[in-house]
């Protein structure tokens, strides 16, 4: 039996998930919407980002669903007992990698730790020599020698599924579209391969074999060695990224879903009403950025901290405590945010405020606030969804930044950040210890790479002097 724990993240992650799922059912019924973005789908840059997304966000939603396993009573009674410890779905599937804990550093792929260690001998004796690891590579008798051949075996029957799972992919988008287009399966097939449909279908199947390649490399890898090597505390660092991935999409998802109603309320509301409320506006925002947004966000950071120790029993548990203080997180980086896009909004509106079929509406009679949801919010989604996409990277980096300055996310708490800052002291070693910062720094690039190439696909669909050009 399990218990299920729904977080205050979690919570608004899948009410953003119900969000954008209705928006894409209300978009396929209306032509104008769903253009933009059958555009984006067909930029070959876009899909494939597109793809690259969709893998982050599932690993993410996976960490989004926690519980609580039932513990075996050790008496007879009926009361069912809940472990203390908050587990999610992603920590079922990644299995061994969360229970596989090492003495101290190895390196990826290593057999053994990655410092001497003394051993006292039956005879009294003492040597220096690299212990063997309890985990990585104890299938092997003699690591130093069938370590080398074990990795390729397995990397080739990773390679091997691979190419069967891409096959069968092919073979279904293949039969999909001969449907959809009514054409025979192998002229489908040959205007796939030869890049002559309007998707490109071609470049999301080499982008989903290449992420299908990663997947069976790590189910075939991960579970025999440590392929990005352990922490200073023996951690497997590949399952620190895994759960970092939530971490990230967290602070760029609820921090851009806080941020956007002020920014599109004030942004037009400014360029459209002018006089006295535009001027309230500006001070406002103008205001708001003379502060600096680091010290706004250590004072709210520090006051929660305040908060949570004076009222402990608010919390049931360690992550409890780590989640409220994500969440605090995107509030503060939503509230010091919001004004760029305000700045663009209303520059935006004020043009459009000038415009021939705004003034006709005006003439007419027609309400202000008609015009404004019908031809002047709509004239700016474009703008919105660019900035929305590009905000998006920029608070994936902020976190990593705002975590190694010490006020970002909750030490106990797997973020990239965290990562980076645990491991400033590590290259300070000699020999260096550099796994961890690589390791954080490859899936953050990843991801950052891929919002701004989706915001790029969104950017040229969206844009109306683009689209018309």
């Amino acid at each position: 039996m399990i218990m299920p724990v729904i977080l205050w993240t979690d919570a608004l992650i899948f009410l953003l998930v119900a969000i954008v799922t209705g928006f894409a059912l209300y978009a396929r019924g209306k032509p104008h919407l769903r253009a933009p973005w059958h555009h984006v789908m067909c930029s070959r840059l876009g899909s494939m980002a597109v793809v690259i997304l969709c893998a982050y966000i599932i690993i993410g939603l996976l960490d989004s669903l926690h519980y609580r396993p039932a513990i075996e009573n050790s008496d007879a009674s009926a009361e069912t007992h809940y472990a203390v410890e908050v587990l999610s779905v992603l920590d079922v599937l990644v299995g061994p990698l969360r229970t596989r804990t090492e003495k101290t550093y190895s390196a990826p792929f290593a057999t053994q730790l990655f410092s001497r260690e003394t051993v006292q001998h039956p005879d009294g004796s003492q040597t220096r020599k690299y212990p063997r690891l309890e985990y990585g590579g104890r299938h092997l008798e003699n690591p130093a020698a069938d370590a080398r051949a074990d990795i390729l075996q397995r990397s080739g029957i990773a390679l091997t599924q691979t190419l069967a799972a891409g096959l069968a992919v092919l073979l279904l988008i293949t039969l999909w579209q001969a449907r959809r287009r009514q054409l025979a399966f192998m002229a489908s097939l040959r205007d796939i391969l030869a890049r002559r449909t309007a998707v490109p279908w071609l470049i999301i199947l080499i982008t989903l074999s290449v992420l299908l390649l990663l997947t069976f490399l790590a189910i075939n890898l991960a579970t025999a060695y440590h392929v990005l090597g352990t922490d200073k505390v023996g951690e497997d660092v590949f399952y620190q990224t895994l759960k970092s991935i939530r971490t990230g999409l967290v602070i760029g998802t609820l921090t851009t879903l806080i941020m956007l109603p002020f920014a599109i309320f004030m942004g037009i509301l400014a360029g459209y009403a002018r006089g006295w409320i535009d001027d309230l506006i500006q001070y406002l925002y103008t205001t708001l950025n003379s502060i600096p947004g680091i010290l706004l966000i250590a004072a709210a950071i520090l006051m929660l901290q305040v908060y949570m120790a004076n009222h402990p029993d608010a919390f049931e548990t360690t992550l409890e405590r780590a989640d409220i203080r994500l969440l605090f997180l995107c509030i503060i980086l939503g509230i010091t945010s919001w004004t760029g896009l305000c700045r663009l909004l209303r520059g935006e509106s004020l043009k459009l405020r000038e415009a021939e079929y705004i003034q006709a509406a005006t003439a007419f009679g027609v309400r202000h606030s008609k015009i404004i949801s019908r031809h002047i919010l709509p004239n700016v989604m474009h703008i919105v969804l660019i900035t929305v996409v590009l905000d998006f990277s920029g608070l994936v980096l902020a976190e990593a930044v705002l975590s190694y300055v010490g006020v970002g996310v909750d030490p106990t708490m797997n973020s990239w950040g965290n990562m980076i800052n645990s491991a400033r002291l590590e290259m300070a070693r000699e020999p260096v210890v550099w796994w961890s910062l690589l390791a954080a720094f490859l899936f953050m690039f990843t991801l950052v790479l891929a919002a701004n190439l989706f915001s790029d696909a969104v950017r040229d669909a969206f844009d109306p002097r683009l689209r018309q050009r």
